[in-house]
């Protein structure tokens, strides 16, 4: 009922919030016998800590992971994995100014409303800090799935109304953008860097390819593989839209067009993005998402306080004036949760078959 587990036999809690003792996640499902320390997990969450150039936050964040329950001598044991990470840097008073106010983009008045209340301090369980408990989650399963030949790479396709026009794999982790393509890099960086000069921010679309999965995983009817990876992408906060394969453009395209025909070889094309069905056809699985502006912004915005007064409202204090660079790791983390978890009911379901 609480909305803060996902999954099913590979299910993650996730807990804490932005201005807290600190974050962390609670992984049940996790298979015994994984080699598992967090010299295998820090790694992730040092590509989503902020602080990592002029693009990100300058909150100062080592984000340094403690395994808590669930492993025994370096080697998962299958009971229940919890993880933490404790803030270290919070400055609550950079938010007095807006405890009464509802900031324009965020889910202060929402969660008000829902909840009778809200912690304003830098979004409480809103805040993008939630989402390392997923990166955490994520990189145990992204072991289970590397050990099976599975590999997820995400990074910018377009940001600030740039897009990448070449795929360079090579130079994802080479750019403060993740972005594909390091011209389209450049160019988006100094966008941003004047709209961070301006008070602003900027949103962009992220691409994400799997490669590896076998033929198989999903489920009828409403655990369709592309239905949970729309689910759990979408349950990134500053994600606002979803697609796969051809995604938006299948409106325009006739059927001659779109179907996949195959051959003695397998699949001629991949307009489906490798799950047809709802069900992976071992072809890569390419989807994108949309990913907004950032909602903290300095510059002078019009909205309501907690009286339903009109007033100002500046959101000082310390944030990303685009949010793709560090999303990248989250959005690998929650396909790999995703996939992780189709791949666990998949192996279960083949063992049990009669032959």
């Amino acid at each position: 009922m609480a909305g803060n587990s996902f999954g099913t036999a590979f299910r993650i809690t996730t807990f804490g919030e932005s201005h807290g003792k600190g974050v962390g996640v609670i992984v049940d499902g996790v298979p015994p016998g994984v080699p598992l320390t967090e010299e295998d997990i820090q790694p992730e969450m040092d590509r989503r800590k902020p602080g990592q150039s002029d693009l990100t936050t300058p909150r100062k964040e080592s984000d340094e992971v403690s395994i808590q329950s669930g492993t025994f001598e370096d080697k998962t044991t299958g009971t229940p994995l919890m993880m933490i990470l404790h803030n270290t840097n919070t400055i609550s008073s950079d938010y007095n100014d807006v405890l009464d106010k509802y900031r324009p983009g965020h889910a202060d008045y929402t969660y008000h409303k829902k909840y009778g209340f809200r912690d304003w301090r830098g979004s409480g369980r809103a805040s993008g800090r939630e989402t390392a408990g997923r990166v955490a989650a994520g990189a145990v399963a992204k072991k289970i799935l590397k050990d099976r030949g599975i590999t997820i790479t995400a990074y910018t396709k377009a940001a600030a109304g740039i897009s990448c026009e070449s795929y360079v794999p090579e130079q994802i982790e080479k750019n403060p953008m993740r972005a594909c393509d390091p011209a389209a890099a450049e160019k988006m960086v100094k966008v941003i860097e004047r709209l961070k000069e301006e008070g602003n921010s900027a949103g962009g679309i992220i691409e994400c390819r799997i490669n590896g999965v076998p033929a198989g995983l999903g489920e009828p009817v409403f655990d369709k593989l592309e239905a949970d990876l729309g689910k759990g992408i979408l349950s990134i906060g500053a994600v606002k839209g979803f697609e796969i394969g051809e995604g938006f453009g299948v409106a325009s395209m006739f059927g001659t067009e779109h179907n996949d025909e195959m051959s003695a070889e397998g699949f001629v094309t991949n307009h489906a993005g490798g799950i047809t069905g709802g069900i992976s056809t071992g072809q890569e699985i390419i989807f994108r998402a949309a990913v907004k502006p950032t909602a903290s912004i300095s510059a002078p915005q019009k909205t309501v306080n907690m009286k339903g007064e009109e007033v100002d409202i500046v959101t000082e204090g310390r944030h990303d004036p685009i949010i793709c660079p560090r999303i990248v790791p989250v959005m690998e983390a929650m396909a790999a949760i995703v996939l992780c978890d189709h791949l666990l009911r998949f192996e279960a379901q083949k063992s049990l078959q009669i032959s």
